[in-house]
């Protein structure tokens, strides 16, 4: 008896929990209704401008910024400026043992001028010879022209020309060799101490602060890194390096958007130069931007993130990017008509910012969805919540 009344009331909970399922279903006012469709949210489609984005890393630099090279190795005698304090131009900032190095480079001039009086001397006397040559050439010939002299006279007088002429260029030749290495010895001397005096002070080319002494007294200063850095400041500007396919698209004048984290500033800087000959080591191309002056907080050596705009379309249907799905290759998406979802294949341009170029596929004025669109399938009926209506 206990078992049937058991059963029993398990199928009366069962029948009533039956009921009330039918009056939640039902269309009626009992309870909370349920809305059907997908919730979306979604935008209408316009036509705007997208430009492609890339994006670069680079570095602040002072506009006029000044780097002091040594290409010796030498031994530092005495220091004067510290990193930090402010030069004026002809400020002597440290001084080297430069005494067997000067000494080589006044040698190497010296040696350079001798090549040079010696060149000019040699030429004199070859020209001189290759022109009585010419002349002996020409007397035979009038002397032939008479019956004086015979064939065979005239073609040694030639011969004797052509070998006059021959000797001086080769001899000429070799003089001029002698020339350029003299001339490559005295460069190379005169890069290794310039901006250092005949007493081998160090002097500063500009005014500005010292950003950076690595000459400390009484140690050897090493010709791989800069003796010194000096900052101008009064302007600063942006330099990056840009891959070969980059250069073509990028103009002086062309404005790009940069961003210095380290400083808290974006700011608009305009294209001032872009190099046409690749860094022999890294393949890339330096592009220089211009700080606009009202930009301050930015110092030497700051990281910057720059964006090039390029390869812009105009009047174009632009999307939000991540309203495009993929699936096996083919990029869809989903509009919304008559409060159905409806499925669209797309072709896409160029992509911007958080944006994407529609070629084909959408038209201005249609109904995108741009949220819940990974959950819908064609003819899905949609619920459009936020957005637009």
């Amino acid at each position: 008896m206990k078992h049937c009344k058991q059963l029993a009331a398990l199928l009366l909970a069962a029948a009533m929990t039956a009921g009330l399922s039918a009056c939640g279903s039902d269309g009626g006012t009992g309870g909370e209704e349920t809305q059907a469709g997908v919730a979306v949210q979604v935008e209408t489609v316009a036509a705007d401008t997208i430009s492609t984005d890339n994006r670069v890393s680079g570095k602040v630099a002072a506009d006029n910024e000044a780097t002091i090279m040594v290409a010796v190795t030498a031994k530092c005698t005495a220091v004067y400026k510290n990193a930090g304090d402010s030069v004026s131009a002809g400020d002597v900032i440290c001084t080297l043992d430069l005494d067997s190095t000067l000494a080589s480079a006044a040698a190497a001039d010296i040696g350079y001028q001798s090549a040079v009086r010696s060149y000019n001397d040699q030429k004199a006397i070859l020209d001189k010879q290759v022109s009585m040559a010419a002349d002996n050439v020409a007397n035979t010939k009038a002397l032939f022209e008479i019956g004086a002299a015979s064939q065979l006279e005239v073609d040694q007088a030639e011969l004797s020309y052509q070998n006059a002429v021959a000797g001086r260029d080769s001899a000429l030749s070799q003089l001029e060799a002698g020339i350029q290495s003299a001339k490559s010895s005295v460069a190379q001397l005169n890069t290794a101490l310039e901006n250092v005096d005949s007493d081998g002070n160090v002097t500063a080319p500009m005014d500005g602060t010292l950003v950076s002494m690595n000459a400390v007294e009484n140690s050897f200063i090493s010709n791989a890194m800069p003796l010194a850095v000096i900052d101008g400041a009064d302007r600063m500007k942006v330099t990056v390096s840009v891959s070969e396919a980059l250069v073509p698209k990028l103009r002086i004048g062309d404005t790009a958007d940069v961003t210095v984290s380290a400083a808290n500033q974006s700011f608009t800087a305009v294209i001032r130069s872009v190099e046409q000959a690749a860094n022999m080591q890294t393949k890339l191309y330096t592009v220089t931007l211009t700080v606009p002056a009202e930009v301050g907080g930015l110092m030497s050596g700051m990281f910057a993130d720059v964006t090039f705009h390029t390869d812009t379309s105009e009047n174009a249907v632009v999307v939000p990017t991540e309203a495009i799905l993929t699936s096996n290759g083919t990029q869809y998406v989903f509009i919304v008509e008559d409060g159905s979802a409806k499925y669209v294949e797309v072709t896409t341009g160029l992509t911007g910012s958080g944006v994407t170029e529609i070629t084909s596929g959408l038209e201005a004025g249609q109904t995108l969805v741009t949220v819940g669109q990974a959950y819908l399938a064609d003819g899905d009926s949609v619920r459009i919540v936020g957005g637009e209506d």
